[in-house]
């Protein structure tokens, strides 16, 4: 895999894979970096990568629905290996404007398939990234396995459900050599704001309110976006054709302890509130539609087949991810004030 296309690597996840390969996994090929740069694009995420590896890290701003920029790309790099990020994956937003999910995450993936297909002479690996919100929801007990049915409850989950399907069917129909990975809740650097930990992070350290969902009981199983990066890339070089593999951390926590756990660790970290623990803060707010009570991954398949197992657990990720927020103000403060926008428009044209 000397020739790497990686979708979405200005998102969350996508950034930080390409972060690992460069600057842990040493991976001596180029990245070729696609990402349309809708709103939680960020090429300010990849740092000094650009820099640092000239020569072998590239960057084009495209939609991977556009088959005429798609090809050309395949075509100029001699794609032999996709790593496919791309997606719109927030559920809320899912559920108020699920169009845009539908188009890229489903129409986008098969436009990127057929391209995979039309040059498979050539192609090594086509892995796809998808989530545990395709398998539903859980009760309190058992926990989500490959072979798990899928019950989708959301816009969302249902487009990378219908996903998942297409890159099996072109394994399956014309011999595609591809893997698939279904993770639980990731966190860790680069996550946009929107999304629960950077969330309270933020409002926590600036005490503004903690919105928690509901009563604060869905369970979520948490894993370090590091660690899942490491688990992505033993996949991409070692994983069987045509297999799933369900990445999770084997770390539940409601989503009321993870609020509280963070409050505890900022306490820690920085000078506690005048009115005393930020738990004062934690506000409950009324339930989003179809909220999946518990998710939970068996990840004893990824485990024995190819020997991967998370390092980090939730409290030391915890502590290193706060650390890094605070750490990252102008980051943070980019995202928040919309200049990283201004930065793109200057750049890319918007």
């Amino acid at each position: 895999m000397q020739n790497l296309l990686i979708t979405g690597g200005c998102g969350f996840i996508g950034a930080n894979f390409i972060h690992y390969l460069f600057e842990e996994a040493g991976y001596n090929g180029q990245v070729v970096n696609v990402d349309s740069l809708t709103y939680a694009g960020n090429p300010e995420s990849l740092g000094r990568i650009p820099e640092s590896f000239k020569n072998r890290y590239h960057f084009i701003q495209a939609d991977i629905g556009n088959t005429a920029k798609m090809t050309s790309i395949f075509d100029a790099f001699d794609i032999d290996a996709v790593c496919h990020f791309a997606a719109e994956s927030h559920v809320d937003r899912s559920i108020a404007a699920p169009d845009a999910f539908v188009t890229t995450n489903v129409l986008g993936t098969f436009t990127l398939l057929e391209q995979a297909r039309h040059h498979q002479n050539r192609l090594i690996r086509f892995h796809h990234i998808s989530t545990d919100e395709v398998y539903g929801t859980l009760g309190k007990e058992g926990r989500f396995l490959e072979t798990t049915p899928y019950d989708p409850s959301s816009p969302y989950s249902a487009s990378k459900a219908a996903s998942d399907h297409l890159v099996r069917a072109y394994h399956r129909t014309y011999g595609l050599p591809v893997t698939l990975s279904n993770c639980s809740n990731n966190y860790g650097p680069y996550q946009f704001p929107e999304k629960l930990i950077p969330l309270i992070i933020l409002n926590a350290y600036n005490g503004k309110a903690l919105p928690v969902y509901g009563d604060g009981q869905n369970v979520r199983d948490w894993l370090h976006v590091t660690d899942h990066c490491r688990a992505i890339w033993r996949i991409m070089n070692n994983g069987k054709n045509g297999a799933t593999y369900n990445i999770g951390g084997r770390c539940e926590k409601t989503n009321l302890s993870v609020v509280e756990t963070i409050c505890d660790v900022l306490d820690r970290q920085v000078e506690p509130l005048p009115n005393g623990s930020r738990k004062e803060l934690i506000t409950f707010v009324t339930d989003r539609p179809g909220h999946d009570f518990r998710y939970a991954i068996d990840c004893t398949k990824i485990e024995k087949e190819l020997g991967w197992l998370p390092r980090e657990t939730f409290e030391s990720g915890l502590e290193k991810t706060v650390a890094w927020y605070l750490e990252n103000g102008n980051w943070v403060k980019r995202i928040q004030s919309g200049e990283y926008r201004n930065w793109i428009e200057q750049h890319y044209g918007g």
